[in-house]
């Protein structure tokens, strides 16, 4: 893929961001040394070699979800910046 002025300018369009003339040949500098890298990537013999869907073998490994009172009132309440008996203080907002 060639990367020019226009396809700088199109994804600077679509990124909503503007470039100097300098940052603009920069970008297309770094993006052609990463198109090259990906295009390396093809060269590589994939044949028989599956798709990596999940990083490990488990599945909906989950953990049962109990209740616990790890805290008690007091304890939460201890380093709040204002409170009020069991409650915290906290700005009016509308």
């Amino acid at each position: 893929m060639d990367i020019n002025n226009e396809t700088i300018n199109h994804l600077a369009d679509l990124a909503k961001l503007e470039f100097t003339e300098i940052e603009k040949e920069d970008l297309k500098t770094n993006l052609g040394r990463i198109l090259s890298y990906c295009e390396k990537l093809n060269e590589v013999d994939t044949t028989g070699v599956e798709p990596l869907i999940f990083m490990s073998e488990n599945v909906n490994l989950l953990r049962t979800d109990e209740a616990e009172l790890n805290y008690s009132k007091s304890d939460a309440l201890r380093n709040a910046p204002a409170k009020d008996s069991d409650y915290f203080r906290v700005p009016k907002f509308r």
